[in-house]
């Protein structure tokens, strides 16, 4: 069996040839986790719609859709970065400070 993962690290690219600002990416963040709330429902059977892929098809789909989610996110840590001055790593370090706190991970 594969040893407990304490945590996961992933790596998403910068864009090239955008230009996005704050609020389209704010935008397109809510448009891509509609996507995943989507395939989550259809393959719950929420749509109203029978089910019509297997699971592990779908949960196929709720992962590139997820993948879509954290590939919009990091845009906007980018688009806060250069166009606001904010330091990232320095609110992930307290983010991670803060769950450690709350006991949510070691």
């Amino acid at each position: 069996m594969e040893e407990l993962r304490r945590s996961k690290t992933v790596t998403l690219p910068r864009l090239n040839r955008l230009s996005p600002s704050l609020e389209s990416t704010a935008l397109k963040i809510m448009e891509e986790s509609g996507e995943l709330a989507q395939a989550i429902g259809k393959f719950r059977g929420l749509s109203g719609e029978r089910l019509r892929v297997e699971e592990a098809e779908a949960m196929q789909m709720v992962a590139q859709e997820l993948v879509d989610v954290a590939q919009t996110a990091v845009t906007m840590m980018f688009v806060l970065e250069e166009q606001y001055g904010i330091h990232l790593d320095e609110i992930l370090e307290e983010h991670v400070n803060k769950l450690r706190k709350k006991g949510y991970c070691d």
